[in-house]
């Protein structure tokens, strides 16, 4: 397959990628190993076009590691900028270094901007990544608080909304509701992404909570608008859920485009979400 966009720039042979999603949240994966890849951020912006480009919500390059990890990457949103980490992305990857590894190694490292995390692919071929700490402290997202709560209130158009926060290598604001069918979340994600008091932006989740073992999840991404699946937006509905008592250690989050299984154990320990990372096919961007 072939795909051509007249503003990219890229070596006369193409730039060979892979198609990959999670959950329908969906990627383009640019072995950098063994190319030349460096795209500005109009590049990446025609690529994610849908219409006229690949299509995509994010971009990961992966990159050969820089200190003890099997293999590094580096990701950017279809705005462009550059994100911190991605949940589905680290299943991608991880399914990537699987099936590329001479020796088909389930157990990896993954070097991701927000440090080093380990990777398991499963024997169903679920792929299961450890999350890190949930990072619960304002500075961590960082948020213009100075006192750490569970629970905070800001205004947004003359409302008042209730919400969660915690870093999960990137920030989250997690709001409860009644019904995730019935979350503004095309009305309330964007203006809380954009808000003042967050100022490198930030993601909004929308949780129901089911019962302690199962949840339901909306999220709006910073940089993408809702996706289908976010993995760092599930460990981050479960921790600030956990952290309010309210669920079990280990949940079933429900998504629009399918489930993921989030383990935590609690302050000192870190975070496991586990789920599926399906290839959908090979292609060249070019001239």
């Amino acid at each position: 397959m072939t795909t051509a966009h007249p503003t990219q720039k890229l070596a006369s042979a193409g730039v060979r990628f892979v198609k990959m999603h999670g959950l329908g949240n969906d990627f383009v994966v640019v072995d950098r190993r063994q190319q030349v890849f460096e795209p500005s951020a109009p590049q990446i912006r025609a690529m994610a076009d849908r219409h006229t480009g690949v299509g995509f919500d994010q971009l990961l390059l992966l990159d050969p590691p820089e200190s003890d990890g099997d293999v590094a990457f580096r990701i950017y949103n279809a705005d462009g900028h550059a994100a911190e980490q991605c949940g589905n992305g680290l299943r991608c990857v991880a399914r990537l270094f699987f099936e590329s590894s001479a020796r088909r190694r389930r157990e990896m490292a993954l070097e991701s901007p927000a440090g080093t995390v380990r990777g398991r692919v499963q024997d169903d071929g679920r792929v299961a990544v450890e999350m890190g700490q949930p990072d619960f402290r304002p500075a961590a997202l960082p948020f213009e608080r100075t006192e750490q709560s569970p629970r905070y209130t800001i205004e947004v158009d003359g409302e008042s909304v209730s919400f969660g926060a915690v870093s999960m290598g990137n920030p989250h604001v997690v709001i409860p509701v009644a019904a995730v069918t019935e979350a503004p979340v095309e009305w309330l994600g964007p203006r809380l992404e954009h808000h003042a008091a967050f100022p490198r932006g930030t993601n909004v989740g929308f949780l129901e909570i089911v019962d302690r073992r199962h949840v339901r999840l909306r999220v709006h991404e910073r940089g993408v608008g809702e996706t289908r699946a976010c993995g760092t937006g599930a460990s981050a509905a479960a921790a600030v859920a956990r952290q309010w008592g309210e669920i079990d250690e280990e949940i079933t989050v429900a998504l629009p485009g399918g489930e993921l299984t989030i383990a935590w154990g609690g302050a000192g320990e870190p975070l496991w979400m586990t789920g599926p990372a399906e290839k959908v096919y090979e292609g060249i961007i070019s001239q």
